[in-house]
């Protein structure tokens, strides 16, 4: 029985094709903390507001400030990502979402947290996520030296990493919330960020041509990009 599952785990690794990149690796490993601790962040973003207020529109104001820059910021996001150093941008877009978190950590743990600062620093992570979430998905293509026949299992594992978060950070935030309080789940977030900065600091990229665009070529790809999804929910329906 052993064997069996000793030979299961080396096929299984044997496949991750993803693995044998060491940049990808340290983004993997980086990864899954930082978005365990965004889910922890964002659980008790939603208690502390609920706890301050009582008011069910503030909890949902907090989301949805959360949520419109993404709405709003992504498609142009999408579109820049082609055009900026991934690496660099993503650094620094990571280091802005630690300053946020440990933002938010030391007003709460000093008490003078209110709902208005819950609002701004929720709108200001959107800002972040608006960039982070484009930049950080079309950066796996360079982590995995775009090599098409790795690029599918890079995808995959990625957002495995993604959806296992989605179970685990939560569950970490009510243990969190419950025995240390609300900021030292936003402290955690930020610890979350310096380790996915730490390993983005040790990758070596390769350089690839960025692509050279004047202002009305990206409005003009914003625009061919919601053509073709125009295209593809209809083909979908037919």
């Amino acid at each position: 029985m052993r064997k069996k599952i000793a030979n299961s785990i080396r096929k299984y690794l044997k496949d991750q094709k993803a693995l044998t990149h060491k940049n990808y690796r340290l983004f993997l490993v980086g990864q899954s903390f930082s978005l365990i601790g965004t889910w922890i962040q964002r659980l008790a973003m939603i208690w502390l507001s609920y706890q301050l207020t009582g008011s069910a529109f503030l909890l949902g104001l907090v989301g949805f400030c959360e949520q419109i820059p993404i709405f709003v910021l992504a498609p142009f996001a999408g579109v820049y990502a082609d055009k900026w150093d991934k690496h660099k941008a993503l650094c620094r877009i990571e280091a802005l979402a630690m300053i946020q978190a440990l933002v938010l950590g030391v007003i709460t743990l000093t008490g003078a947290v209110n709902i208005y600062h819950i609002i701004i620093l929720s709108l200001c992570l959107g800002c972040i996520n608006a960039f982070e979430v484009p930049m950080r998905q079309s950066f796996v293509v360079d982590m995995v030296d775009r090599e098409k026949d790795v690029l599918p299992n890079a995808i995959a594992t990625n957002s495995m990493v993604f959806n296992l978060s989605r179970l685990i950070g939560p569950s970490i935030a009510g243990i969190l919330i419950s025995s240390v309080g609300e900021g030292w789940c936003f402290m955690a977030n930020a610890f979350s960020y310096a380790i996915v900065l730490t390993s983005l600091l040790c990758m070596h990229i390769k350089k690839f041509p960025a692509v050279k665009q004047s202002t009305e070529k990206v409005l003009k790809r914003l625009a061919e990009g919601i053509q073709y999804i125009k295209i593809n929910i209809l083909c979908g329906h037919c």
